[in-house]
């Protein structure tokens, strides 16, 4: 899951390099916090919050087919 925010991301940011996602487990659940440039934070969000939305959806349906639930947030 990591892996595949970090892809998404990397295609959508000005700054790829700055962009960083960590991992943890939560009761069952894995959540990635997604760090990015300043600048970045309002593509990646997109307006009314569609850019990020869409990355949920991508990633909560690759978690899916593994049988795992993930949860995206931006820090």
């Amino acid at each position: 899951m990591k892996e595949l925010v970090l892809r998404i991301v990397q295609g959508l940011a000005d700054h790829p390099e700055q962009a960083q996602v960590d991992q943890s487990e939560d009761g069952g659940a894995t959540r990635l916090h997604l760090n990015v440039a300043e600048g970045d934070k309002g593509k990646i969000i997109g307006k009314q919050g569609k850019v990020i939305k869409a990355i949920r959806a991508v990633v909560g349906a690759a978690a899916a087919k593994a049988g795992k639930k993930a949860v995206v947030e931006i820090d």
